[in-house]
């Protein structure tokens, strides 16, 4: 039986856990982003960047520069859906922008680009 000081099912050495808060209230219970933006498409910070963001928005915002919404959702452990429409947020608000990815209409210099990118990434990994 667990006493009032020890929550049930941890241990009295293990550190106590925020309460969980459901992803979608980081959202206001949006589920679309306001620009469109793949998971694939790599960001960038802007010079705005520096401008005031608070909560979740500041800690996606840390995490933007030369990652994907995929690796920030990741890096976040938060469904990507949620995490889109924060990045989208930070985009509509102009701190941050996304490079293009590529489509079929995409050039050689812009397809061996994105490769050596990725390469440099694996190297650093």
């Amino acid at each position: 039986m667990p006493t009032p000081d020890v929550p049930f099912g941890k241990h009295a050495d293990e550190p106590a856990r925020p309460a969980f808060v459901r992803p979608f209230t980081l959202t206001r219970g949006r589920t679309v982003p306001r620009v469109d933006l793949p998971f694939e498409a790599t960001l960038v910070t802007t010079p705005q960047s520096h401008a005031r963001v608070l909560g979740e928005h500041a800690r996606a915002l840390a995490l933007c520069d030369g990652r994907s919404v995929a690796e920030v959702a990741a890096a976040m452990k938060l469904p990507i859906g949620v995490v889109r429409v924060l990045v989208g947020d930070l985009v509509a608000d102009g701190h941050v922008a996304v490079r293009r990815t590529l489509t079929e209409r995409s050039s050689f210099d812009e397809r061996r680009d994105l490769l050596q990118r990725t390469l440099a990434g694996l190297k650093v990994s």
